[in-house]
């Protein structure tokens, strides 16, 4: 009888152990320092206080807003100031960018204390300033215009293509914003540029999808879908000429992606409790190309389209509330095939956001994921379970005034594929990626070359000497092709 439980329980391990050695990621939760259960929503990725090193930002709903920076192989919040953390204001979405042109991003944290129209509270735009923060929308120049309206995602766009960010506000009962730096003070554009619809505002993407200017796409609930073609700074909804209205499905996350590695950006949109959409351009139409278990109705939040285990194929995660959440390896022409995530699907995670990062500058990426809404849980962090040895290439585009150059499109070409990727204005529903574009390598891949589509839609050319390497490069001011500064980290 011994023999026999000795047996079991020798089997059991083994099976433990070979099903946790199957897992793609790896639960690294116990990174996050001071980790406890609270309601949170979106998560951006933004150096916060300007010392050249990414933060995760997360939104607060009822509990202070964070900027977990990686010290001493922890996540710790670095901020403790009352304009940033603002435990009062039930914050949701969250995306940063240089509004002021000053080569600092701007964080934008949109309040939400009620579900639809007027709100008690407005949003916040932080600043920093001689090592201080403070919200913009405070000064007295600022206070025609502001945001009263329940809202969801927000998004940076360079409308113009010359390094002055905008922000596009997706409000729920109320009129799109879009506001700007015009005259010396943060101005409500949306009417001026086409932009102040009224809908059910939920996800918000923006970057090259049309044009060589910054396009808009908005995910919408209760209401078709909007996209809108930036013709010089005018914004004119063009979503019913594509065929991506989508009338009879609610939106949710939404992100830009490469999905047949051509070097073109495709629409990749969940729907809540709807069939999930992959929005393919073919000619001058898209064309809805999900099929199988990706395309079967979920509770849905955020979508996210990164190369986690640095095999040059990207992954599209799949982040759900109250079921399982889902991962989809991105093949040759757009098969998706469906990854396990075993015990780190977090059945019963109430997931409301999710960012990516490579937080702790080791070529392999992070992601963090927020839960709340319906109850209080933990921040959780996972990478994928693989060798460091794995290659990759990271690109840091920065635009003329040294911010990054968010909406920007960077394409590597080597000898297997053709890759382009977002440089992240928004996405994901509340959430906003790392400015970065990160690549793993292929088997027997080489000839790397690298390409950046700039804001305004100019293009530079880049050879990539080595691998496993961050390159850094910032826009010039001269003309199509011109050399632009190069830095290797």
């Amino acid at each position: 009888m011994h023999t026999k439980s000795v047996l079991v329980s020798a089997l059991l391990s083994l099976f433990i152990f070979n099903n946790a050695s199957a897992n793609f990621f790896k639960n690294i939760t116990n990174l996050i320092d001071g980790n406890y259960e609270s309601l949170r929503y979106g998560i951006s990725v933004a150096d916060v206080d300007n010392n050249g090193t990414y933060e995760f930002i997360v939104a607060g709903f009822g509990s202070e807003n964070l900027a977990l920076s990686y010290k001493d192989n922890k996540l710790k919040n670095i901020i403790d100031d009352e304009k940033f953390t603002d435990k009062k204001s039930f914050t949701i979405g969250v995306a940063a960018c240089d509004i002021d042109s000053d080569g600092y991003e701007e964080i934008y944290f949109l309040n939400t204390d009620t579900y639809s129209g007027e709100k008690r509270y407005s949003d916040r735009l932080i600043d920093l300033k001689n090592k201080k923060f403070f919200d913009i929308f405070e000064q007295k120049k600022n206070q025609s215009d502001l945001n009263f309206t329940a809202g969801r995602s927000v998004v940076c766009v360079d409308r113009k293509g010359n390094g002055k960010f905008g922000i596009y506000v997706a409000n729920y009962g109320g009129p799109t914003r879009f506001y700007e730096k015009f005259e010396g003070r943060i101005a409500d554009k949306a009417s001026e540029f086409g932009l102040d619809k009224i809908t059910g505002g939920r996800a918000v993407v923006a970057g090259h999808i049309l044009s060589s200017n910054i396009d808009i796409f908005a995910a919408n609930e209760r209401g078709v879908n909007f996209l809108y073609k930036n013709v010089d700074g005018t914004f004119y909804d063009v979503a019913s000429r594509y065929e991506v209205l989508d009338p009879y499905e609610n939106g949710r996350g939404t992100t830009l992606s490469d999905v047949l590695y051509r070097g073109q950006l495709d629409i990749v949109s969940g729907n809540w409790d709807g069939e999930h959409r992959i929005f393919v351009k073919k000619k001058n139409t898209f064309k809805d190309i999900a099929e199988g278990e990706f395309k079967m109705p979920s509770k849905i939040r955020t979508v996210i389209s990164a190369d986690f285990d640095n095999d040059g194929y990207d992954e599209i995660f799949l982040n759900n509330i109250g079921e399982p959440n889902k991962l989809f390896k991105i093949k040759e022409n757009g098969e998706l095939k469906e990854i396990d995530l075993a015990i780190n699907s977090e059945p019963n995670g109430l997931g409301t956001g999710a960012a990516v990062a490579d937080i702790d500058k080791d070529g392999i990426l992070e992601l963090l994921i927020s839960h709340g809404e319906t109850g209080n849980q933990i921040l959780t962090l996972y990478k994928a379970d693989i060798k460091k040895s794995k290659n990759f290439l990271r690109i840091k585009p920065l635009n003329k005034n040294g911010a990054p150059a968010r909406g920007a499109t960077v394409t590597l070409t080597s000898n297997l594929r053709k890759h382009s990727k977002t440089i992240d204005a928004g996405s994901g529903y509340l959430c906003q990626m790392e400015p970065v574009a990160h690549y793993g390598i292929r088997d027997g891949e080489k000839d790397f070359k690298v390409s950046v589509k700039w804001t305004n839609g100019k293009i530079n050319n880049y050879k990539i000497p080595k691998i496993g390497k961050t390159y850094i490069f910032q826009e010039s001011k001269m003309s199509v092709n011109s050399n632009a500064s190069i830095t290797i980290r």
